[in-house]
């Protein structure tokens, strides 16, 4: 098969032809229709994100594609079904704390670095193997537009943050870091799961526009001036009302002090979802005041990731049309092309703009 492959880090990936894969027990062969490229994977791929993967390595989170082979433990899943390839792998030897990586990109741990040697390669492949309980049934609509559903790479991640955090319907939500690719994706999200309102601030105005347009008026939009007080008094009155929830998916570059404003936000028995980059290349602790949490008893949270159950609802809310992928931007590129996908990809970070690679068409 063809692969496209990261040979070291700062160099460009390499398509060429690689042994297919071969499954084994409790593994499922996938035909790679269509798989998400990130906005960040350039600084992955350029070693500038220190992520632990081991050149050489077919990369890849997650994708569409058709099912090729099942193992035998495989009740439901036949040869030909279009299915979704989730990248989050768990060991199975550990119900309470069971180690992850995830597939053809990162692991946490030396549990993860393990997972991550078994299944070392992703999605930027015309095949790759996938656990058996990571591959979940699409509705045969997403095989007329595998690249569009794509995204669920990106939606599925904050959806994961909002079951976390347990967003009810009619609940206020505030999404940090809302102009970003992941975070706007929140908005969209907490608006399919019935977020009341959704405060969105940031300092792109033109993506807070855009927000806006596609929202109404359950989304309130707030420019930040950089002045955490002030941004904060700003939030809060733009919530009209209590803010039950708070949910930060800021980037690596934003200062402590933008995710602080917006915890602080959260009402009285509130809940904060942590699950951006903040601190990752440095700077300052978030350090949120301990007399706040307890006197307020906030609960504070970190998320990576989804759960496993999350899968099945994140495709319910996108088939049902509570979640509409049809405002959104994709560009697609062929596996060939995979170095301009990447390029675009960073060129193209906004809200509701997707990269795609298509190793397979059909």
């Amino acid at each position: 098969m063809r692969a496209a492959v990261l040979t070291e880090f700062g160099a460009p990936l390499t398509v060429r032809e690689v042994p297919d894969p071969e499954p084994v027990g409790g593994e499922v062969l996938v035909e790679v229709l269509a798989t998400c490229v990130l906005p960040y994977a350039a600084e992955v791929f350029g070693g500038v994100r220190k992520y632990p993967l081991v050149p050489p390595v077919v990369p890849g989170m997650g994708g569409v594609g058709r099912v090729v082979r099942s193992g035998p433990d495989a009740t439901r899943l036949r040869a030909g079904d279009l299915v979704w390839c989730d990248p989050t792998v768990r060991s199975r030897d550990d119900a309470l704390t069971p180690d992850i990586a995830l597939q053809g990109w990162s692991s946490r741990g030396e549990g993860g670095a393990a997972l991550a040697r078994h299944l070392h390669d992703g999605s930027f492949a015309e095949l790759m193997r996938v656990p058996t309980e990571n591959v979940f049934p699409l509705p045969p609509a997403a095989g007329d537009d595998p690249a569009r559903w794509a995204a669920l790479a990106v939606h599925t991640v904050p959806y994961g943050g909002l079951l976390a955090g347990e967003l009810r319907p009619g609940e206020t939500l505030l999404v940090s870091g809302a102009t970003g690719n992941f975070g706007s994706s929140a908005v969209a999200v907490g608006v399919a799961m019935g977020a009341g309102r959704v405060v969105v601030p940031g300092r792109n105005r033109d993506a807070l526009a855009l927000l806006s347009e596609r929202f109404g008026p359950r989304v309130r939009p707030v420019t930040l001036t950089g002045e955490e007080s002030a941004d904060r008094a700003a939030m809060t009155a733009a919530a009209d009302g209590p803010i039950d929830m708070v949910i930060d998916l800021l980037p690596p570059s934003a200062p402590s002090s933008a995710a602080r404003a917006a915890a602080m936000t959260v009402r009285e028995y509130g809940r904060v979802v942590l699950m951006g980059g903040v601190g990752m290349l440095g700077g300052d602790d978030l350090a949120l005041p301990y007399p706040w949490i307890m006197r307020n008893s906030i609960t504070v949270r970190g998320q990576w990731m989804a759960p496993r159950t999350a899968g099945v609802g994140i495709i319910r809310l996108i088939a049902s049309g509570a979640l509409d992928l049809a405002p959104e931007r994709v560009r697609s590129f062929p596996l060939e092309a995979v170095d301009d996908a990447v390029t675009h990809a960073a060129a193209h970070a906004g809200p509701f703009e997707r990269t795609a690679l298509t190793p397979r068409t059909g």
